[in-house]
């Protein structure tokens, strides 16, 4: 029996993950576009949204409301972006996959209170690569903790000149899953200057911001006379697009509730 496609949503569409976005998903069956949504002010009102992905036209004109028809919406915009999606969403029961990243602590608490009313899946990277290197950081860190105090972790991250928020979320995310297993307290961000003795509670974060980098990772675990590396790199946005929408896939008929992107994998 053939699957009706869902009918699909993008939030956020005039991004560059946006129109990544568009041109994948409108190419993909399981999925019908029935939305392309910017903000009321944007320049992209009313262009065909595979003209403005950079494909064929596909007859969509990006809009600023959302359409009638909406079974699943996935959200790649801004974080004031994202809470008028995310309630809009809950007022009409419509499953979201929220991929915008940069969400303060009161934001990501936003979506917690709405994922006891829809079905949401957020993840601070749709990547599935990403996602699994982060399963392989958790066990590297367990089988570390044993030894923690002789283990120094540093995670590097490097972005396109244009992100806003800085480290990653990603990288972030990396460092919560290693304090997690290894019990560190302290996050330093950088270092400059006579700054002493490496203390044995922290992790350190480098953010680099050059050209048009579409993202990469490295996670360091630093022992004495060893290091593990563990990196994941992007070389263009299609990994969040494929991801988003594998998970858009996958939240369209779960019930209510908050799931990341390790229940779509599996892991």
């Amino acid at each position: 029996m053939t699957t009706k496609p869902l009918n699909l949503v993008i939030h956020g569409a005039s991004g560059r993950n946006g129109k990544r976005l568009i041109a994948i998903g409108s190419q993909d069956q399981a999925f019908h576009l029935t939305g392309a949504i910017v903000g009321p002010r944007s320049s992209s009102l009313g262009i065909d949204a595979g003209a403005l992905a950079g494909v064929n036209p596909i007859g969509l004109a990006i809009a600023s409301t959302w359409p009638s028809t909406v079974q699943v919406a996935i959200d790649f915009s801004t974080p004031d972006a994202c809470m008028a999606a995310i309630d809009y969403c809950e007022s009409q029961k419509i499953p979201l996959v929220i991929a915008t990243t940069g969400l303060n602590a009161a934001q990501t608490e936003r979506i917690q209170k709405a994922s006891k009313a829809i079905p949401i899946c957020y993840a601070p990277n749709m990547s599935v690569a990403v996602n699994i290197a982060m399963k392989l950081v958790e066990q590297a860190a367990k089988a570390l903790a044993p030894v923690r105090d002789n283990v120094d972790v540093e995670i590097l991250e490097r972005h396109h000149r244009m992100k806003e928020d800085s480290p990653s979320g990603t990288a972030l995310k990396f460092g919560q899953i290693v304090a997690a297993q290894m019990g560190q307290t302290e996050h330093v961000h950088g270092r400059e200057g006579l700054v002493g003795k490496r203390p044995r509670n922290e992790i350190g974060y480098h953010a680099i911001r050059i050209g048009d980098d579409a993202g990469q990772h490295t996670i360091c675990f630093g022992l004495m006379g060893e290091i593990i590396e563990v990196r994941v790199g992007a070389s263009n946005r299609d990994p969040y697009a494929t991801g988003a929408l594998l998970a858009a896939k996958f939240i369209a008929n779960k019930p209510i509730g908050l799931y990341s992107m390790f229940d779509v994998l599996g892991l």
